[in-house]
């Protein structure tokens, strides 16, 4: 029987034992990738017709993986006035990467949000800008790199540019801008993530809902009249080179809602990670035709639409507050101008990782 109660013993034991080993910290992994969010609140203007504005968001420890940009409208006729013109990185705060294009930054940590105007002004206009400022032990080195395209030049036509991250790196985030800032009826309507492949017209089509590590990231300019001096500019934040990402997964969320269709109206539209998905880096936003990840990308139902919103959110669409480190969701907010506007649809994406260590 003394025989019989080892036996048994040693069984249980055995069997403990099995179970401990398929816990034990080796066999599994954390996600150290953490953001937080930095924000100086609002800038005031543009005050005058036709002009912009720029305020910058700066990391005071961590690297910039993306970024966002809020605008206050105010009440009235002149509410269509106000409109995105960039939302993008910088070396400094100030200077902006609009030089040579490819590698044009490394260990970025400020962020600037540019604001324009159109023909119209009022006091209550305002820009936020936000800065996701990124800690992982993997993705310890960031590069920015650049893209522009002398476009839009003709009125009411998408004028796309992509960037596009170097082989074996992570797309983390990226932004958008155009250019010149005086002119009031140029504006970006969209910035966000996809693939430089055929499937999504290198870069034409959007990344959808549930794809894994797209490597480029389109910016695309709008403008309701021809500028034969336009630009647009297109920035891909990726991992530094150097870094193996294998087990990093970058996975997208997209949402996209029909609206806003009335002149002088606004549409949000909201989306955050999932369990699993990983943590929030950055997002995207835009006003289209629709249909953004199937089809290449198409302009709103009217040149005045615009951009005054992609920023991270509460689950409701607000803005989150300077040191957040718990946001999860974000929000595009999409403005029609003086004009209807048929067919328009409001498009958000949110990137989501995990750096696998």
């Amino acid at each position: 029987m003394t025989g019989n109660l080892l036996r048994s013993a040693l069984s249980r034991a055995l069997v403990l034992g099995g179970v401990l080993a398929l816990a034990v910290p080796g066999t599994a992994y954390a996600n150290t990738i953490s953001v937080t969010v930095k924000t100086p609140g609002a800038t005031s203007g543009p005050a005058s017709a036709n002009s912009e504005i720029s305020t910058h968001a700066d990391c005071s420890s961590g690297l910039i993986s993306g970024g966002g940009i809020n605008q206050a409208i105010g009440t009235g006729p002149s509410v269509n006035g106000n409109h995105v013109n960039g939302t993008s990185p910088s070396a400094d705060g100030t200077t902006e990467y609009t030089g040579s294009t490819g590698v044009v930054g490394t260990d970025v940590t400020h962020w600037l949000g540019i604001g324009g105007s159109g023909g119209q002004v009022n006091a209550a206009f305002s820009t936020t800008p936000y800065a996701m400022c990124f800690t992982s032990n993997l993705i310890n080195h960031t590069q920015v790199v650049m893209n522009k395209a002398n476009t839009p030049t003709a009125g009411a036509t998408p004028g796309l540019v992509t960037a596009t991250c170097p082989a074996n790196t992570r797309l983390l985030g990226g932004g958008a801008r155009t250019t010149p800032g005086n002119r009031g009826s140029l504006k970006t309507i969209a910035s966000f993530p996809s693939f430089n492949d055929s499937v999504h017209g290198y870069g034409q089509k959007a990344a959808a809902d549930g794809e894994t590590n797209p490597d480029s990231w389109t910016a695309v300019g709008w403008d309701s009249g021809a500028g034969s001096s336009n630009y647009t500019y297109a920035y891909a934040v990726c991992s530094g080179s150097g870094i193996n990402v294998s087990g990093a997964t970058v996975k997208v969320r997209y949402t996209e809602v029909s609206g806003p269709t009335t002149g002088s109206t606004g549409r949000t539209a909201t989306v955050g990670c999932g369990q699993g998905d990983g943590n929030l880096v950055s997002g995207g936003a835009a006003i289209s035709g629709g249909s953004v990840t199937t089809t290449n990308f198409t302009g709103p139902g009217s040149g005045g639409d615009h951009l005054n919103g992609s920023f991270p959110s509460t689950a409701g669409g607000a803005a989150v507050s300077d040191g957040t480190t718990t946001a999860a969701y974000w929000t595009a907010f999409a403005h029609t101008g003086g004009q209807s506007s048929p067919g328009t649809h409001t498009d958000a994406w949110a990137l989501c990782a995990d750096d696998g260590v």
